[in-house]
């Protein structure tokens, strides 16, 4: 099936120039790379609603295929890093195509241009390097070298791409090493999650050019986008808008369980008159965020509310702490339990007054100094240091 036949994917091209997800001037990436040209016959498109992923191939439904892949929604391509077998969803999804509009405001950012070079971290299927490849041709003096970790997704993304034919270079190995044998770059891109900026794409990114990766703390699972312009041996710059990716294998965070945590018995109660309105914002709002610039090793845990009421969980990842606060409908003020060696929602809560004290600042306020001493987030400017 062409793209001239499938009215829906024209439809999406539409709705991301007039979302302002995707610039006019991708607009010909976007016709020339088809993502269905990248997907597997068996895949998971992702309800981003529910949550919930559901099998489709595109031999027994090639409507349904095409309809996923012509929709802005993420689609699994693996689980369980490629141990998982058979159509159910399994345990953990390990690679993916992301939602279109996700990918075009990426690209936006790069601020990519004709004859450039770039690394594209985190291959997948192949789409961005493809629509890499296409923006900055490498027949005129620009190229592309796209580094995956697991093998089997490099090997068939490398397929994928020869057989569109598109000219990128494609490496197996981690993404944090970056790939010296084509540095230095004019543009670095991440399409995974990380938690620390890797010292090798500083070195291997020219003076003036750009990185523009998923960056967060382990607090959520969302992320905020740091575009940095790179120095000599420095990167800085804002974030430009939160976003979700799967995180770097390296970086991955594996929590605990509950139980390995200080015992309930001897909790600290008290209250506070913080609303589950007020708090319980959504990860891809800018309180999230912050509260885990402010509040480091710490994860936070919402739990689904039941019978009116809704526990938030804190765990600290440099020890056994915990804390837990207690939303109930109609309540003027929140229970709170809190055990161990820090007093967690009271840090939470601090975190919090600091942010609202601030005038609750959006992601766009705050930036990322990136040195060889470390990762410095800052708001408005460099100067005044958050974390």
């Amino acid at each position: 099936m062409t793209g001239e036949s499938r009215p829906a994917r024209r439809a999406l091209g539409r709705a991301l120039l007039e979302g302002r997800a995707m610039a006019a001037d991708w607009a010909p990436t976007f016709d020339a790379v088809d993502r269905a040209a990248f997907l597997p016959d068996l895949m998971w498109p992702f309800d981003t609603r529910t949550h919930t992923a559901t099998a489709v191939r595109r031999a027994e439904d090639p409507d349904a295929w095409y309809a996923a892949a012509d929709r802005d929604a993420p689609i699994v391509t693996q689980w369980d890093d490629g141990a998982h077998t058979g159509t159910e969803p399994g345990r953990v999804s390990t690679s993916s195509s992301s939602m279109p509009s996700v990918v075009y405001a990426l690209l936006q950012d790069l601020a990519v241009d004709d004859g450039m070079t770039v690394l594209d971290i985190g291959t997948g299927t192949g789409e961005t390097a493809a629509a890499l490849a296409h923006r900055c041709g490498s027949g005129n003096g620009g190229g592309v070298a796209t580094v995956e970790v697991d093998p089997a997704v490099s090997r068939q993304a490398g397929a994928r791409l020869r057989a569109a034919g598109w000219d990128a270079t494609v490496v197996v190995g981690d993404g944090a090493q970056g790939y010296a044998d084509q540095a230095p770059y004019d543009r670095v891109l991440a399409t995974v999650g990380v938690r620390e900026i890797p010292g090798a794409w500083l070195e291997q990114t020219r003076p003036g050019g750009l990185i523009v990766a998923p960056w967060g703390t382990h607090f959520t699972h969302a992320d905020a986008v740091a575009r940095l312009t790179v120095h000599q041996g420095t990167a800085t710059g804002r974030f430009t808008r939160p976003v979700e990716f799967m995180k770097a294998r390296a970086q991955r965070l594996t929590l605990p369980d509950h139980g390995a945590y200080a015992p309930t018995d001897g909790a600290d109660a008290s209250t506070t008159d913080v609303t589950e309105a007020e708090f319980v914002t959504g990860q891809y709002s800018a309180l999230p965020f912050v509260l885990g610039l402010r509040v480091p090793q710490c994860v936070q845990v919402v739990a689904g509310k039941e019978d009116g009421a809704r526990p938030v969980w804190f765990y600290g990842l440099g020890d056994r702490s915990w804390a837990c606060v207690v939303f109930r409908d109609g309540a003027d003020t929140a229970r709170v339990w809190q055990a161990g060696e820090r007093r967690l929602w009271d840090e939470v809560e601090g975190a919090y007054r600091w942010w609202t004290g601030q005038g609750a600042p959006g992601h766009g306020r705050f930036g990322l100094t990136v040195t060889p001493e470390g990762h410095r987030v800052w708001l408005d400017e460099p100067a005044a240091i958050v974390s």
